[in-house]
């Protein structure tokens, strides 16, 4: 028997009220990792616009507090609580400037600007609401599903945090199809997008400097409920161009390291490669040091493998890892 939650516990974690009668019908959950596998194929397959939209509706805007009428006081709670690094980076003027382009952006696209802030400076929060304001507003609608789903995992987590010491700790569902289904659908709507702008390789005009790495990460210890702090983490390339790495050989050689770092107490890693706009297209490889988080886990090391093509090259790939002592996954973020 996993851990039992309500449907109030699951709309202080994304406030669409189907998402929430979803996640009630599929529990129990038996770690936080199926939880999030659940939570991923409702939000992206089951909940449709009108829920979507619910869900961005229950948001403050990024630098404003939660209504105390609020349904869900934990909801206020926590988003209170995500938003504090940006309040306490914020000056009069920058708050100022965040007002009034949260404004414009709520005119454009008729919802609230929504970004995963946990971790997050103003200038920073202040900066990627500039980028996405150019956006169409099929892409943006888009990109605000994906931030509320990070905003849900990470909220998930500290709800099985709460009851970790009522929760018992056994093996995981097996891996399912149903990421790659969410994932599906983002993309093929991308595709078409992309399929629109003539050339792909192009970079696209409404697209300024970026203000971010263009590949970062995130780890949360799913056995915890918690972000996964002091994991040193590595990116490498691969630097042969007549050649690719090969399942079963050592391809011993081929890697060249762009950065390292370590994650914070949010989980998210430092800087691991150069701030460049557009990417090299090619095979990267990032490396996460499991074996010295977890000592008597089952991994010493756990490493990911992906390609990015010419005409990603301008997109921002976000490479999260959900770990536990014996299993973890992975999913293309943004």
């Amino acid at each position: 028997m996993g851990s039992v939650f309500d449907e109030k516990e699951f709309l202080a974690c994304c406030g669409s009220t189907k998402f929430g009668k979803e996640m009630v019908a599929a529990a129990p959950f038996s770690t936080l990792q199926d939880a999030i596998r659940a939570a991923r194929h409702i939000w992206f397959n089951k909940v449709d616009v009108n829920g979507w939209l619910e869900a961005f509706s229950a948001h403050p805007q990024i630098g404003q507090s939660p209504s105390k009428n609020h349904q869900s006081p934990t909801f206020a709670q926590w988003s209170k609580g995500e938003q504090s690094t940006a309040l306490a980076t914020a000056t009069d003027s920058t708050l100022q400037e965040l007002f009034e382009w949260n404004a414009r952006y709520r005119e454009k696209f008729g919802f609230v600007f929504l970004i995963c802030a946990s971790g997050r400076s103003t200038p920073e929060i202040l900066a990627e609401l500039k980028i996405r304001y150019q956006n169409r507003p099929i892409i943006e609608f888009e990109i605000a599903a994906q931030e509320q789903m990070k905003i849900t995992e990470l909220r998930l987590a500290k709800l099985f945090s709460e009851k970790a010491d009522t929760a018992p700790t056994i093996k995981p569902l097996a891996t399912t199809n149903i990421v790659r289904k969410a994932e599906d659908r983002v993309n093929i709507i991308g595709a078409h997008l992309t399929a629109a702008t003539g050339d792909a390789g192009a970079k696209p005009a409404h697209i300024p400097k970026r203000t971010r790495p263009p590949i970062t990460t995130h780890i949360l210890d799913t056995s915890r409920g918690c972000p996964a702090g002091g994991i040193e983490v590595q990116l490498e390339m691969w630097k042969d161009n007549q050649t690719r790495p090969q399942f079963g050989k050592a391809n011993i050689g081929g890697w060249k390291v762009l950065g390292s770092s370590a994650t914070d107490k949010d989980g998210r890693s430092g800087q691991l490669m150069n701030m460049v706009e557009a990417l090299t297209p090619g095979i990267y490889r990032i490396s996460f040091n499991t074996g010295e988080y977890i000592p008597d886990g089952f991994f010493p090391y756990v490493s990911i493998v992906f390609e990015i093509r010419e005409s990603q090259k301008w997109d921002h790939f976000h490479v999260p890892l959900l770990l536990s002592p014996f299993s973890f996954s992975t999913y293309r973020g943004s």
